[in-house]
C-alpha cells in the first residue's frame, strides 16, 4: 500500500524546520548511502553532527505520532534513519532499493519508506520522487508539510532538479507488521469497524470485526 497524507506539519512547524535547514550545514549525501546506492545518489544532507538535528527529528517524529492515519495504516514500532536531504540544481538519486537493515548497531528494519516534503512544488523544477512498479512508474511532488508511505521493497529513485531547491525529509519505520499484505489487510478490517461504529455504534457485527483485528495483530505482531 502507498499512502499520501497532507499536512502532517503545521505550517508553524513547517517554517521552524525550514528556518533551521536554510542555516543549517549539510555534507555529501553519499556519506549515508550503501555501497551499491552511492553511485547513483547525488544531493546533500544535513551535517548529522549539527546541535538542532535531535531537535528537528522529534519534530518530524512527533508529527507522525499524532496522526491518526499514519497510526492505522502502519502499525509503527520504531521511527528511524531519518535524513534532511537537499537536492539544488544537477542533483538526482538514480534508481536504487534501500538497505533492508538500518539504524547502526541496532539493526532495526525498513519495512516502510517515506518522503515528507518541505519546499513548494512550485519552488523547484524536477526533483520528483519515483516509485517504479511493474506496470507502470508513480510520481509524487506534494505540497510542502505532505508525505508520501510506500513499502521500501520498491525500486524508486529523484529525477534531476533543473531549478530552484528541493527539501525533504525521508526516514524509515519498522512496522509491528512486516509483511505489507497483512498490513493492509488489518487497514481494510479497522477502517470498516470504525465506519460501522461511526454509524451503528458498537454492534454484533464491530464486535466480530474488532475480535478479528485484535486476532490477527496478536497473530502477525512481531
Amino acid at each position: 500500500m502507498i499512502l499520501t497524507l497532507d499536512n502532517i506539519l503545521t505550517p508553524e512547524e513547517l517554517t521552524q524546520v525550514i528556518n533551521h535547514l536554510s542555516q543549517a550545514s549539510f555534507v555529501d549525501g553519499q556519506t549515508t548511502a550503501g555501497w551499491h546506492a552511492k553511485t547513483v545518489k547525488h544531493n546533500s544532507q544535513l551535517d548529522s553532527t549539527t546541535v538542532e538535528v535531535k531537535a528537528l527529528e522529534n519534530i518530524i517524529i512527533k508529527a507522525l505520532e499524532r496522526n491518526l492515519l499514519f497510526k492505522l495504516a502502519i502499525n509503527p514500532k520504531h521511527i528511524h534513519s531519518l535524513r534532511f536531504s537537499r537536492y539544488q540544481p544537477g542533483m538526482y538519486y538514480g534508481s536504487h532499493t534501500d538497505n533492508a537493515l538500518m539504524g547502526g548497531q541496532k539493526f532495526l528494519r525498513s519495512d516502510v519508506s517515506f518522503t515528507l516534503f518541505l519546499s513548494s512544488p512550485e519552488s523547484y523544477q524536477g526533483g520528483e520522487l519515483v516509485i517504479e512498479k511493474p506496470e507502470r512508474d508513480l510520481r509524487y511532488k506534494l505540497e510542502a508539510g505532505s508525505i508520501v508511505l510506500y513499502p521500501s521493497c520498491f525500486l524508486h529513485r529523484v529525477e534531476t532538479v533543473t531549478q530552484g531547491t528541493r527539501l525533504v525529509v525521508v526516514g524509515w519505520i519498522e512496522s509491528l507488521i512486516r509483511d505489507p499484505i497483512r498490513r493492509e489487510i488489518l487497514f481494510d478490517i479497522d477502517t470498516v469497524r470504525r465506519a460501522i461504529f461511526s454509524k451503528e455504534g458498537k454492534s454484533t457485527e464491530f464486535d466480530l470485526l474488532a475480535k478479528t483485528h485484535a486476532n490477527l495483530l496478536r497473530q502477525w505482531a512481531e
